[in-house]
């Protein structure tokens, strides 16, 4: 008797994964490579997504934490999330050839920093600490000048030199509703402060996170493809559980979905994060095909054609 697969709905997000920024910075490495040949050097993974640094690895990438372990004569390429400004410093005094894979929106931070504490502000950063991103922001300015604050709770204890001159700034993969929470903190302890004229959190995560909060209602569990270590990928998670789908869970690939969890269940949500590459939503996808008799159900929230040229220095030569 053939087997009857049971039936089963996927809502699959859009948009979701590659963002400009991080298709920017893999293309960088790829021009780099053709270039100039392999090894290229990367410092910190140039996106947080394992299947990319693996086939860039495979290509002649080499991927270090710090500059001290790349060779002078090899060039270097800093990743997408920024690096502080002791990085290309130590590269330039080392006469070291380098592109900045920085992501065109985390740049715009930067500036902003820099441009507060030319004018005497002191900075107040809204993110996760340790995270690469936060640690390259940070790294702008002078050491005191931007303090991080992680939560609302965090905001209470805020010591600043002067609380009538103050600026905040944030991450850009942060959860659009906590970010909220803790800026309305911000502003009833420090009226006087000031804002980025454009909200920081890039276009890309408030998109990735508005498409989970539209399909939620409709889903009994959620998978978010995504690493451990990519912030914008446990937002959405986050996102997912605040929405009421309490069986949000980030998966690398297809391979580390917990089928017993989601036994009976007949509608799922499928997203990723900004740094994971469409190959592996195809790979999830053909993983519930196997095991159940799928609909494939598409839900747009926004469309995206951002699109950031890659450094003069690459496309003169490629």
């Amino acid at each position: 008797m053939k087997h009857v697969k049971p039936p089963l709905t996927l809502y699959l997000a859009a948009p979701r994964g590659f963002c400009a920024g991080v298709d920017r910075a893999i293309k960088i490495v790829e021009m780099a490579l053709q270039k100039w040949g392999a090894p290229v050097y990367v410092r910190h993974e140039i996106v947080h997504n394992k299947y990319v640094v693996d086939s860039l690895r495979e290509k002649g990438a080499v991927f270090v934490e710090e500059l001290d372990e790349c060779p002078d004569d090899r060039p270097v390429i800093f990743s997408a999330h920024g690096v502080p400004k002791s990085v290309p410093a130590e590269a330039r005094q080392r006469e070291m050839v380098f592109v900045d894979a920085t992501c065109p929106l985390v740049s715009k931070v930067h500036m902003e920093a820099a441009r507060h504490h030319a004018e005497g502000l002191q900075l107040v950063m809204i993110g996760h600490a340790g995270h690469p991103e936060v640690l390259g922001t940070m790294g702008q300015l002078p050491e005191g000048e931007v303090i991080l604050v992680e939560t609302v709770e965090d905001v209470a204890g805020l010591r600043p030199r002067d609380p009538e001159r103050l600026a905040f700034i944030t991450q850009t993969t942060l959860s659009v509703d906590d970010t909220a929470a803790i800026v309305a903190a911000l502003q009833a302890r420090f009226p006087n402060i000031v804002g980025p004229a454009k909200e920081d959190i890039c276009y890309a995560t408030t998109n990735r996170q508005a498409a989970v909060k539209a399909i939620a209602p409709r889903i009994d569990a959620l998978l978010v493809i995504g690493a451990q270590n990519s912030s914008n990928s446990k937002r959405l998670v986050e996102v997912g559980r605040a929405e009421g789908c309490s069986y949000s869970q980030l998966v690398m690939r297809a391979d580390q979905i917990d089928w017993r969890a989601i036994e009976g269940v007949r509608n799922v949500g499928v997203t990723a994060g900004a740094s994971a590459p469409e190959v592996l939503i195809d790979e999830v996808i053909e993983a519930f095909r196997a095991r159940y008799d799928v609909t494939v159900e598409i839900v747009e929230t926004a469309q995206e054609n951002v699109e950031f040229k890659v450094p003069r220095v690459l496309r003169e030569a490629v």
